[in-house]
C-alpha cells in the first residue's frame, strides 16, 4: 500500500516563529510559513504544487521514506493524492489515457482531466478508473497535529 504523507523538515528560521520547510523526497519542494500551523499549511500546499508539476511533466512520484526523528509528516490533499494515486496507477501498468479511456467507455479527454491536477474530479469518478486498473483508494483518518 502506497502512502502520500511525506517527511519534512521544519528549520527555525531568523525571524521568530517562522519556519523553512524542506521535503527531502521531493527536493524541489521548499516553503515557509509563520509559526507552527501556518507552516504546516505552507508545506502541504507546496507539497500538492510539488506533486502537480510531476503529474504535469510526466515525472516519478517518490514513494515517500520513513520520518527521521523531528521530522513532521505532511500528507498530500486528498484530491490531489486520489490524482497521484491514479497517474501511478498507470504509469506502472504503462497504459496510456487512450486505453483507460476504452476501459471506462469514455472520451479520452474525460481521462485526461482526471490526471488533471487543476481540474477537479469527483472521486467516484476515479476510484471507477482505479478499479478499472484492479486498484483500490483507500482513505485513513486520523487525529491532527
Amino acid at each position: 500500500m502506497r502512502s502520500f504523507c511525506y517527511p519534512a523538515t521544519l528549520k527555525r528560521g531568523d525571524r521568530a516563529g517562522r519556519f523553512t520547510v524542506t521535503f527531502r523526497d521531493l527536493p524541489e519542494a521548499i516553503t515557509w510559513g509563520d509559526g507552527l500551523d501556518d507552516t504546516l499549511w505552507q508545506a502541504a500546499d507546496c507539497l500538492e504544487e510539488a506533486i502537480a508539476g510531476r503529474i504535469r511533466r510526466g515525472d516519478k512520484i517518490p514513494v515517500a521514506s520513513r520520518p527521521k526523528r523531528r521530522e513532521h509528516i505532511v500528507p498530500i490533499p486528498a484530491p490531489m493524492a486520489a490524482k497521484a494515486a491514479l497517474y501511478l496507477a498507470m504509469r506502472e501498468a504503462r497504459l496510456t489515457t487512450m486505453e483507460l479511456a476504452r476501459r471506462l467507455r469514455c472520451n479520452e479527454r474525460e481521462v485526461r482531466r482526471m490526471l488533471d491536477p487543476r481540474h477537479p474530479t469527483k472521486l467516484l469518478r476515479i476510484e471507477t478508473a482505479l478499479s478499472a486498473l484492479g486498484r483500490r483508494l483507500v482513505l485513513a483518518l486520523q487525529e491532527a497535529a
